[in-house]
């Protein structure tokens, strides 16, 4: 039985739920591609931490002030240095300057050390995993003397699922999100199931997730994250519909209508651009075609390549963190 914090303590019922849950989402992390335990720098210490997560971060060496800030969310299974090294974010960081907040669940909160984006304590704001991310960016931002007003947050499977929690809780923290093979905001309550959410896709009008969104941080006026997603259409495990149900809310959250501005293809893989009523770029796509559930990499020493192929790190030509950091203008 999966073993929680003793604050939350859930029911049986509910910690079946989450190994079940675990296991279905659980890309195990490759050991050859691990960075090497110097490169990173665990900190502790960086608030109340309601969801007992752990700390990394990578920082260029002499990296300036007023740099940006990307957190990113590993899957199932993974850790933050498996999946910083796996998807190429640390090279990146090099190349351009920035710095990596790279947080880490703990068994003890997940069998699996997957994050817990079903769980309604750990998706508000103000509460359990959501809040411990959030004071993460804090930290980060007060160390490094990052630019507030570019963060960054994205993630794979279960940590694209928590980088949605993230965009629709803290909007004001992030000024983008990319999320990879994950959920919207909401889906498992929406779907009345987690597998429903993951297998089928909650059915929902794009006003209705919109407001799931909208509920997550009453009040807010803006501006919203804008949001990229890639997500194979072979992916068996978080099916494609859970695209369409990310673009529905985050172009109702913008405004935006659902026809797209932009349709053509980025390394052979269809690939969409929505614009909100200001002509900005509010949503974007990359369908990754016969790719299965995994971040795609394209490794390599070119100027478009990153990322390592692996255990779900695949290699279809395209790197989603440098399409994501192209689409923040990181470099």
């Amino acid at each position: 039985m999966t073993q929680t914090r003793a604050a939350l303590r859930p029911t049986v019922l509910t910690a079946l739920l989450a190994v079940l849950l675990s296991v279905l989402l659980a890309p195990p992390a490759p050991a050859a591609t691990a960075v090497s335990a110097a490169s990173l720098q665990e900190v502790t210490g960086f608030g109340g931490n309601p969801g007992a997560l752990r700390m990394y971060r990578y920082v260029p060496d002499g990296l300036p002030a007023g740099r940006p800030v990307v957190v990113a969310l590993h899957g199932c299974t993974q850790n933050a240095a498996g999946y910083a090294s796996g998807t190429g974010w640390t090279r990146l960081a090099d190349r351009w300057g920035f710095s990596v907040v790279l947080p880490q669940q703990r068994s003890g909160n997940n069998l699996s050390q997957c994050f817990n984006w079903f769980r309604n304590n750990d998706i508000r704001r103000g509460q359990g995993e959501a809040a411990s991310l959030a004071q993460m960016v804090d930290r980060q931002l007060a160390d490094v003397s990052g630019d507030p007003s570019r963060v960054y947050v994205t993630g794979l499977s279960a940590g694209g699922a928590m980088t949605a929690v993230m965009m629709a809780t803290y909007p004001e923290k992030f000024a983008a999100g990319g999320v990879v093979a994950g959920l919207p905001y909401g889906c498992a309550e929406a779907a009345g199931s987690p597998y429903v959410c993951m297998y089928v896709g909650a059915t929902q009008t794009p006003g209705q997730w919109g407001d799931r969104a909208r509920a997550a941080r009453p009040g807010y006026t803006g501006p919203w994250p804008a949001l990229t997603v890639l997500h194979g259409t072979a992916d068996y495990t978080v099916r494609p519909a859970n695209m369409t149900g990310l673009v529905e809310q985050w172009t109702d959250v913008h405004g935006a209508d659902r026809t797209a501005d932009v349709s053509d293809t980025v390394a052979g893989h269809p690939h969409q651009v929505f614009r909100g009523p200001d002509g900005n770029a509010v949503v974007e796509t990359y369908s990754l075609t016969g790719m299965g559930h995994g971040q795609p990499v394209d490794p390599g020493t070119g100027d478009e390549q990153c990322g390592t192929a692996g255990a779900y790190f695949l290699d279809v030509g395209l790197c989603a963190a440098y399409r994501l950091g192209k689409a923040w203008e990181l470099g």
